[in-house]
């Protein structure tokens, strides 16, 4: 069976442009906390993990910050590039990083840590890059997932689809809650971790997450309905439309409730 990293690389090769078109509008809430927490500002020296279409490292960037950063997948990191004109990014693969030890004064992931096959090794890893004093801060999703994050899945779930064998499952079906996270955190190394829950709204419309997300193949939920012919595609969207409508706002809108936690530590 193809192992979770394996298939991490599988999943998100050439996803970058529908992750930037939708899913990024979800987890972009979260980069302002996700910095406070790692106290961002003029001067720190950061390292921004998993930047993806670059959003942290940006955000970084405007503070003042000297940003760094890493993804694993080439077309996220030249999107990063593309969207964070000199920012110093390259392609890494957690728990492998090109750096150093203690060279950041803080290390930062926005749901990065969710997308890795151990856990404890690669928050070895990032604490080994962090100079002492320094400050880590992580974002994972909240598991079972909910709302933004489950819809697609329970449509599938709806119409009777099963979950595939070949697909690994996320090691942070088991870490996504305050308790586990933050246990696991502190036991890498951060003793003094603290975990908060972030909860907000997400305004989007159905047809465009629809779009974005099940049909692009962007997460597990999508790479499933990827799989099924027309008729169960079709099936699952009717599911997916009666789910969506009890999230309707003005305009054809929809408002959807998302909740991660934000883990941040001390070295």
């Amino acid at each position: 069976m193809t192992s979770f990293d394996e298939y991490e690389r599988e999943l998100w090769a050439g996803r970058a442009p529908a992750y930037e078109r939708g899913f990024m509008q979800l987890t972009a809430y979260t980069v302002k906390p996700l910095l406070d927490a790692a106290k961002v500002g003029g001067g720190t020296k950061v390292l921004d993990v998993g930047t993806g279409p670059g959003v942290v490292a940006g955000e970084a960037v405007r503070r003042g910050a000297e940003v760094t950063a890493v993804d694993a997948d080439p077309g996220m990191a030249e999107t990063a590039a593309r969207n964070v004109p000199g920012l110093d990014v390259r392609v890494a693969v957690l728990p492998g990083l090109p750096f150093a030890d203690e060279t950041f004064d803080a290390v930062v992931g926005n749901f990065v840590i969710n997308h890795v096959g151990d856990p404890a090794r690669a928050l070895a890893e990032l604490r080994r890059v962090l100079r002492p004093g320094g400050r880590l801060a992580l974002t994972c999703w909240e598991m079972p997932g909910s709302g933004a994050l489950s819809i697609v899945r329970d449509a599938v779930d709806q119409v009777g689809v099963p979950w595939p064998d070949d697909i690994p499952v996320s090691p942070f079906m088991e870490y996504g809650r305050r308790d586990a996270f933050e246990r696991l955190v502190r036991e890498s190394g951060f003793p003094g971790a603290v975990t908060e829950p972030v909860s907000w709204r997400h305004v989007t419309h159905p047809e465009e997450w629809w779009r974005t997300g099940a049909l692009a193949k962007v997460g597990s939920n999508g790479v499933i309905v990827s799989r099924q012919d027309e008729a169960t595609v079709a099936r699952i969207k009717v599911a997916y439309d009666r789910i969506m409508a009890g999230y309707a706002v003005d305009g054809g809108q929809v408002s959807l409730p998302a909740h991660a936690l934000l883990t941040h530590a001390t070295r």
